[in-house]
């Protein structure tokens, strides 16, 4: 028997484990079945510790004098952007000029498309009514941001420094990468104050892992040739850092700005479940309303900004240092700063003279949302829309999520355990099979068992969903080099929405109901599959697919043959985006009614169950770093196979 045949019999035989366990259910102890509810014991011991930590220890102390000086920060961001009442106690700065910055700025990063890009998001953000809530989420990101940069940069440095350090921070920013943002949210408001305060401090820890990463790996990879160049100029250790490393790793750290400002524009808008006013809290209370039409005016305006942001970051990313010969009249290095200074004089001037170009009152907005909302009431009204919409929802009901719902939950939940670890097993070996093993064990530790399996049920269901359908969307554009550039730009900037936009049109076309859910996880979750899919299929060699057609073989024989087998680790490492990206999905799916971890986290935000949220957070993270950990072996045993 080869070590392949063995390998794959100690999978089987776990899954033939789990097959004969559901069997013998009835015969089952009660305690094969379910474990005890332990979960008032893990929340009771984390809540005394949490509460030794804050009180007995003082940290409280510590964290209310940093919130009050983050909090003057934003105070101040704010009194500039939409006039609130605190110090510098000045008018805010006119829409008009902002979006006229705005422009220049596009227009130095990128030219005139980017420019009329970022000057039209702000303008569109004046004449809809939204000005003021855009600005209440800016005044957060535009501080939030910064210090995530900072401190990731600085943690980056030092990871990359030391080896001790980084063997430190991986699994910290792996757990902290998977932590459901609920989990987040409630912490920073027990220790930061609730608003916007402490929307910053979850803003600023959501943001910084990328921003480490990236900076660890921009660093690592400086040529020697370029150290070594820096060394025999004298340079010393201060110089090399910020005269050598820092700029050959300069490209990395700008997608590791980009990746900041993204994740704290998305955080800032899930933040209205903790009192952040702003886009999220007014697209949140529209939809409790079902005013459908003002959500998606509001879903337009986060959309446009997300998009913009990410522009002017990518921008800024690709874009060279310039360089002047010596003798440059100051007027022509500083181009650009000058024409802003202009700018903002000449518009700011503007705002103060004609109203309209300070602030756009109500009755000047251009907001249509009552009509919008009427028409989408009539077209989904529609009979033939009904039809549609009614069938799929009881397809799915009936003969898909129920069923499978209920077979999961009757699985015990030893069963259910040694199937996960055959799968483990199965898809990398050993080590994958403990992990699986030790992590769900916990997770049946930890109480919230059903919870999690229901999480666990609309994830997968998802994720398969979105490779059902994903796969041959990509399949199909991969053909031509037309179809991939418009399919890799709509995944592109689909990357770039928010999540809650993507609950606006699976609750306008199916309402309030299991199937809007996984909906919403579906479209979120297509992007990697298809992303990944067309990367993969498109970076298979030429040769390959020439040997290929050389053979006489058909387009379907070298698809299956030829082309998927060796793109296939590309592809799983989309499917492992994929299934990422649902269980943070189904976490914020809690706001439309789910009976999962998502729903049991968000009540702990209505007190202070800090023991609680943290327990059902990591009910989550051991399962997705489960599915991630058996993903990447099974890819890394591909590639192996494939010389790759």
């Amino acid at each position: 028997m080869t070590s392949f045949s063995r390998h794959a019999l100690t999978g089987l035989w776990l899954l033939v484990l789990a097959v004969v366990l559901t069997a013998l259910k009835p015969l089952l102890p009660p305690v094969l079945d379910r474990l005890p509810v332990w979960h008032p014991i893990w929340s009771h011991y984390l809540d005394t510790w949490f509460d030794w930590l804050q009180n007995d220890l003082g940290l409280i102390h510590v964290t209310r004098l940093a919130a009050s000086g983050l909090g003057f920060l934003i105070d101040v961001a704010a009194n500039l952007l939409y006039g609130k009442a605190r110090w510098p106690r000045l008018e805010a700065i006119p829409w008009s000029t902002v979006a006229a910055l705005a422009a220049v700025a596009g227009y130095y990063l990128g030219g005139w498309r980017l420019a009329l890009l970022a000057g039209g998001t702000f303008t569109w953000c004046a004449l809809m009514g939204q000005w003021k809530w855009t600005m209440e989420t800016m005044s957060v990101i535009v501080i939030a941001a910064p210090f995530g940069f900072l401190i990731g940069l600085l943690l980056g440095i030092w990871s990359w420094k030391s080896s001790r350090v980084e063997s430190v921070l991986r699994p910290v920013l792996a757990v902290l990468q998977t932590l459901p943002f609920f989990t987040y949210l409630l912490p920073a408001v027990i220790f930061f104050k609730v608003g916007p305060t402490a929307a910053s401090v979850a803003t600023i820890v959501y943001a910084i892992p990328p921003m480490i990463l990236m900076t660890a790996v921009g660093l690592k990879k400086v040529s020697s040739d370029v150290v070594e160049a820096g060394k025999m100029s004298g340079c010393t250790r201060w110089q090399m850092l910020t005269r050598v490393y820092l700029p050959a790793a300069r490209t990395e750290i700008l997608i590791g700005l980009n990746q900041v400002i993204m994740l704290s524009l998305a955080m800032v808008v899930l933040t209205a479940f903790i009192g952040m006013p702003g886009l999220g809290a007014k697209l949140l209370a529209m939809m409790n309303s079902f005013k459908l039409g003002r959500s998606v005016e509001i879903g337009i305006t986060i959309v446009l900004l997300a998009v913009t942001l990410d522009r002017l970051s990518k921008a800024l990313v690709v874009k060279q240092p310039e360089h002047f010969e010596k003798g440059t009249p100051w007027w022509i290095r500083h181009q650009a700063w000058l024409v802003a200074g202009g700018v903002f004089v000449f518009f700011t001037a503007l705002g103060r003279m004609v109203p309209f170009f300070n602030e756009v009152s109500r009755s000047q907005s251009l907001s249509v949302g009552s009509e919008i909302d009427d028409v989408m009431k009539a077209v989904l009204d529609w009979d033939p829309i009904q039809a549609v919409t009614g069938f799929l929802r009881y397809f799915f009901n009936v003969w898909v999520l129920v069923p499978t719902e209920n077979a999961l939950l009757y699985v015990p939940t030893f069963g259910l355990i040694a199937a996960i670890t055959g799968f483990c097993w199965l898809m990398g070996g050993a080590r994958p099979a403990i992990i699986g093993f030790v992590f769900f064990t916990a997770v049946a530790v930890l109480g919230w068992w059903d919870r999690a399996m229901l999480t666990l049920h609309s994830t997968v269901t998802a994720t398969l969903l979105a490779v059902i359908i994903g796969m041959p969307l990509a399949i199909w554009a991969s053909r031509s080099e037309k179809a991939t550039r418009r399919m890799i730009y709509v995944c592109d900037t689909a990357q770039t929405f928010p999540s809650f936009i993507y609950l606006l049109p699976a609750i306008m076309l199916f309402g309030i109901t299991p199937v809007t859910v996984i909906l919403a996880i579906l479209i979120y979750t297509m992007v990697p599959v298809v992303r990944y899919t067309i990367e993969g299929l498109r970076g298979v060699p030429a040769e390959m697919t020439e040997a290929a057609d050389m053979s006489g073989a058909t387009r379907w024989q070298k698809l299956v043959n030829v082309q998927l087998p060796l793109a296939m680790p590309t592809i799983a490492v989309g499917l492992n985006q994929a299934l990422m990206f649902s269980f943070f999905m189904v976490i914020i799916a809690a706001f439309i009614g789910t009976r999962d971890l998502g729903q049991e986290m968000q009540r702990t935000l209505a007190g202070t169950d800090l023991g609680k949220n943290f327990t059902l957070g990591f009910s989550v993270v051991l399962m997705a770093i489960t599915f991630d950990v058996a993903i990447n072996a099974w890819a890394e045993k591909k590639r192996k196979l494939l010389g790759l």
